[in-house]
C-alpha cells in the first residue's frame, strides 16, 4: 500500500508552507506530494495568505525534491485549454525529471469560478473528455508528426505537439462517485482511478464499476490502479487523536466514520480493509500543514506496519 500526502492549499497555505510539507513528505519516505487546485477557500477558514496555483507550486517543488512523485488531485478542466494545459503538465515532468502525475476533473466549484471570472460552462463532462483525448494526443504525438482534434468544444490544428514530457507516459488519474460515464472515462484514459472520501462498501462498489468498464472496453481490468483520498488524523492516544480533530476543526466520530482516525493500530486496520477491496494506494489529505509531528507519527508508526 503506498501512502501519498495530499493537501489543500486553498484554506491557507504560502508555497514556503508547501515547500516544508512535501520536503518532510520525501525525508519521512512516503510515496508522494499531491494538491488540490482551487482558487477559493471553502468553509470557515480565512485562507490567508490567499491561493496558490496547483501547476506553479508543482513546478517549484519539481526543482526543490528528487524522489517524490508530484501531482494533482484533481485539475479542473474548466481553469486552462487543454493545449496549454499539456504544455504546463510536460514542463513540469521535465523539471521534475519524471515524477509528474495529472489528476484531470471536471471542475465543479461554481463560486471560485465567479470569485476569477472563469467561465463555469454548463456541459462540463463533455468537456473533460475532449480534454483528455488532446492532452494524452499530444504527448503521445510522435515527434516530428502535428496533432489535429476537431471537437465540439475544442479545435486543434497542425500542433506540434510540444514538448514531450520526461516519461514516456505521465500517469492520469481520473476518479469520482459517478455511477456511469465516470467509469467508462476511466477504463478509456485513466492509470488510476481515485475514489474520494468513499466508503469501503462505496469504494467497493465504484472498483467494480470501472473494473467492469475496462472489460467491456477490450482493457485489462488490473491494467488501472485503484486508489481512495481521505482524511487523516492520528494520535498515539484518544487525548492527541482530539487534539488533532479539534484543530482542523471536525468531531472525532466522524472522522473515524469517513476517514482515517484514531490510533496508528486502529488507521491501520481501517487502511487493510480498504486493501481487501482492492486499493493499492492512499491518498492521506492532511489538513494542519504546521503539524509535522503528524506526519511523522505516520511515517514512523502507520507506514512501517505497511511496509
Amino acid at each position: 500500500m503506498d501512502l501519498r500526502i495530499f493537501t489543500e492549499p486553498q484554506q491557507g497555505a504560502t508555497y514556503d508552507t508547501l515547500l516544508t510539507v512535501a520536503k518532510a513528505t520525501e525525508d519521512l519516505g512516503f510515496d508522494a506530494f499531491f494538491r488540490s487546485d482551487h482558487y477559493l477557500k471553502m468553509g470557515s477558514v480565512d485562507g490567508l495568505p490567499g491561493p496558490t496555483d496547483a501547476w506553479i507550486t508543482l513546478a517549484g517543488l519539481a526543482r526543490e525534491t528528487r524522489r517524490i512523485r508530484l501531482g494533482t488531485l484533481m485539475t479542473a478542466a474548466t481553469f486552462r485549454l487543454p493545449g496549454v494545459l499539456a504544455i504546463q503538465v510536460a514542463q513540469v515532468d521535465q523539471m521534475s525529471g519524471g515524477r509528474v502525475e495529472l489528476g484531470l476533473g471536471a471542475g465543479w466549484f461554481e463560486e471560485e469560478h465567479r470569485a476569477y471570472g472563469i467561465p463555469f460552462p454548463k456541459e462540463k463532462f463533455g468537456r473533460l473528455e475532449e480534454q483528455l483525448e488532446i492532452v494524452t494526443g499530444l504527448w503521445g504525438t510522435d515527434a516530428g508528426k502535428t496533432f489535429d482534434f476537431h471537437g465540439k468544444y475544442y479545435d486543434l490544428s497542425d500542433s506540434p505537439a510540444l514538448p514531450k514530457p520526461a516519461q514516456a507516459k505521465i500517469p492520469v488519474l481520473i476518479g469520482g462517485h459517478g455511477a456511469s460515464r465516470t467509469p467508462r472515462l476511466a477504463a478509456r484514459y485513466a492509470d488510476e482511478f481515485n475514489m474520494p472520501f468513499g466508503s469501503i462498501e462505496d469504494s467497493e462498489r465504484q472498483f467494480g464499476r470501472v473494473r467492469a468498464a475496462a472489460e467491456e472496453a477490450g482493457r485489462a481490468a488490473d491494467a488501472i490502479t485503484y486508489s481512495n483520498a481521505l482524511v487523516v488524523c492520528v494520535g498515539k492516544d484518544d487525548q492527541e487523536v482530539a487534539r488533532r480533530a479539534a484543530a482542523i476543526g471536525r468531531e472525532v466520530d466522524e472522522l473515524k466514520s469517513n476517514g482515517l482516525a484514531g490510533t496508528p493500530a486502529e488507521v491501520v486496520d481501517k487502511i487493510g480493509r480498504y486493501a481487501d477491496i482492492g486499493s493499492r494506494r492512499i491518498y492521506l489529505q492532511f489538513l494542519d500543514l504546521h503539524d509535522l509531528d503528524h506526519l511523522e507519527l505516520i511515517s514512523t508508526q502507520v507506514q512501517a506496519q505497511l511496509s
